[in-house]
């Protein structure tokens, strides 16, 4: 087996643990150099990650002759501009949820890659954790008959910024896309195309009510999957507690889990009540990374690509439509437009 030397643009917190460590503990892969703009913490990440070399220029790590695929780890409103430059480069990607802030930016991602004839790899690594494996063999296996309805609801409580013009990044339209919903829904949304196919039929809405910020805060939407099965989804992040459950249902029976948690998954059915323990791995971006090591070895195939990843994005697009005022172009220079108008439609309402 080839050994994948990897090269990780933006060694921020999302590197610490949930990824940076696995690209050294699987086999045939090694990480060997790391960048970010402020050339200290790039130090740093490398000294106590053992890593050979460290930059704070892109184009320096791009360029390195001893990095094969190129982690884009930063946020979302960069991740165009970063991997354009590695496909120019004539190397693969794998970066970092949302593949994009809109379709638009993930659409001319996905035609460069293809141009050159390179492999895009996006990091939804749920689909690689054995507790949603669990679930996928319970529905091949029939184990709730045919596929009825799929509900999911999450809610948090508002994170309010404590300096309006010091967003996190998250909330932060021009990095992120939008709010919480693109960050966390994204997780979700993606899944759900994995377990039972592409979502069509896709109507939803946002508002902003607690109005801690100008981004979406609620979310709603409703959905059909190819086998005809429907589907509801919630996201309230201005609410009282916190929650977050999958209920998916059957003809024969309801499968029950979390999307972020590590609790075991439930299967009901005729049988009785079944309870599978399937704790996520220290660094759960492992078994992910790990079949994007096997396809560049010709030994496998990786699941999470820069096609499934724009599906995602554009059922993302079609919820957020209206509230951002249309997400083809580059909406979020035009903040004073949608938030505007978000909250007089929000106040119109009311």
């Amino acid at each position: 087996m080839k050994n994948i030397r990897w090269g990780i643009i933006g060694c921020g917190d999302v590197c610490e643990v949930k990824s940076g460590p696995a690209f050294s503990k699987i086999t045939g892969s090694s990480l060997r150099a790391v960048m970010r703009r402020n050339s200290a913490k790039a130090s740093d990440y490398a000294t106590r990650h053992n890593v050979p070399k460290f930059y704070s220029s892109a184009d320096q790590l791009i360029y390195d002759s001893e990095v094969d695929i190129v982690y884009i780890a930063t946020p979302p409103g960069t991740h165009a501009a970063y991997a354009l430059r590695v496909c120019k480069a004539g190397k693969p990607a794998y970066i970092e949820k949302p593949m994009a802030r809109n379709a638009t930016e993930c659409e001319s991602m996905l035609s460069a890659f293809r141009g050159a004839g390179l492999p895009l790899f996006i990091a939804y690594y749920r689909r690689c954790l054995p507790r949603f494996l669990q679930v996928r063999d319970w529905l091949v296996e029939g184990s709730i008959g045919a596929l009825t309805h799929i509900n999911y609801r999450y809610t948090s409580p508002c994170q309010k910024a404590s300096d309006p013009a010091a967003l996190p990044w998250r909330m932060d339209v021009e990095q992120s896309g939008g709010g919480l919903f693109l960050d966390l829904g994204s997780h979700t949304l993606d899944i759900f195309d994995y377990l039972f196919g592409p979502l069509g039929h896709v109507i939803g809405d946002a508002a902003n009510l607690a109005k801690s910020n100008a981004v979406e805060d609620v979310v709603t939407m409703q959905f059909r999957v190819p086998c005809g099965a429907l589907g509801s989804a919630s996201w309230n992040f201005a609410g009282p507690c916190r929650e977050d459950i999958i209920e998916i249902s059957g003809t024969r029976g309801r499968i029950t889990l979390t999307c972020f948690g590590n609790e075991p998954v439930r299967l009901e059915n005729q049988s009785g009540v079944q309870i599978a323990e399937r704790p996520n791995p220290p660094h759960i971006q492992q078994p992910l990374i790990q079949t994007i090591v096997n396809e560049l070895n010709h030994q496998g195939v990786c699941p999470s690509t820069g096609a499934s990843a724009l599906r995602t994005t554009k059922v993302m697009d079609t919820v957020l439509e209206r509230y951002y005022g249309g997400r083809t172009d580059a909406f979020w220079s035009r903040s004073a437009t949608w938030s505007n108008a978000s909250n007089q439609q929000v106040g119109g309402n009311s």
